[in-house]
């Protein structure tokens, strides 16, 4: 590894342990802003979805943390990282970031103020982390008890939300692009609540109550809420343990779209909740 590598490993390292400082979990990311980290299951022909639960390092986001030890374990396995990222959606401050980006031809700040305007909130004086290609970050702090989910341009053009499952870049960061800092005035700060107005822009719109399938009957009503209570780094694992049940309880055809509505509550795509519900019926011996 070049020198220069080493160096931008030791920094990245160093940025990270003061990023976990302030309360914020992280993972080592490589100069392509990826996980730097390759999954322990990547060779498995139909691995069920795990988020960390195996123990190993591999696992993207869930295996962001705090705590210094882990986090010099994590980059001990990675020594060609140059870069950190840090998880959304984890207490204490439930982070919710605002990618403004600059490749998609529209003024995505210009966007932003538009949106303010039109719904009457404004943006707080929080941290901003200014990327290589001229874009911002803005940090913002979410409620404890709401999922923000992460997407792309259905705000507005141009502007990326990282929310739950997702991560930022981390300032001090070093990419093929060059470097992530904090704007100048903003690193002392704590990131700011979200507004009220904005954040119900960033939450997908309700969708209508499904009851459970009278055939289901109680046991699978107690799966669906078995579900429902999950907590992050726990939601697959429940999820693929109570769609093993219905199957082998013979209620599963009837319960996967309220086990799928139960998953999504709890944060998790419905595409990995799909996934994960098919690979319960694979596993007990049936066709999803």
């Amino acid at each position: 590894m070049a020198t220069t590598d080493r160096q931008a490993t030791t920094l990245a390292l160093a940025h990270a342990l003061s990023a976990a400082e302030r309360g914020l979990a992280v993972i080592p990311l490589s100069r392509t802003k990826l996980p730097a980290l390759r999954s322990p299951h990547r060779d498995h022909p139909d691995p069920a979805p795990c988020h960390g639960e195996c123990g190993r390092f591999g696992h993207g986001v869930y295996d962001a943390s705090a705590d210094p030890a882990r986090i010099r374990a994590l980059f001990a396995a990675a020594p060609w990282a140059t870069g950190y990222g840090i998880a959304c959606g984890l207490p204490p401050h439930h982070l919710i970031g605002i990618d403004l980006d600059t490749k998609s031809g529209t003024d995505s700040s210009a966007a932003l103020r538009e949106l303010a305007l039109r719904h009457l909130f404004t943006i707080p004086e929080t941290v901003v982390v200014l990327t290589p290609s001229g874009g911002r970050h803005l940090w913002l702090s979410g409620p404890p008890d709401v999922v923000v989910p992460n997407s792309a341009g259905r705000l507005a053009p141009g502007i990326d939300i990282r929310g739950a499952g997702g991560y930022l870049v981390g300032p001090g960061s070093r990419t093929d692009h060059g470097v992530y800092g904090t704007a100048p005035g903003t690193a002392h700060l704590a990131p700011a609540v979200c507004p009220p107005a904005l954040l119900r822009l960033l939450l997908p719109p309700p969708r209508p109550a499904q009851p459970t399938p009278s055939a289901t009957g109680d046991r699978g009503q107690g799966l669906v809420q078995f579900v429902l209570a999950a907590h992050p780094g726990q939601r697959n694992t429940r999820l693929f343990w109570a769609a093993c049940r219905a199957y082998e309880n013979g209620i599963g055809p009837a319960l996967v779209d309220p086990l799928v509505d139960a998953a999504r509550n709890t944060g998790l795509s419905e595409h990995e909740a799909r996934a994960t519900i098919a690979s319960a019926a694979r596993m007990t011996g049936h066709h999803p």
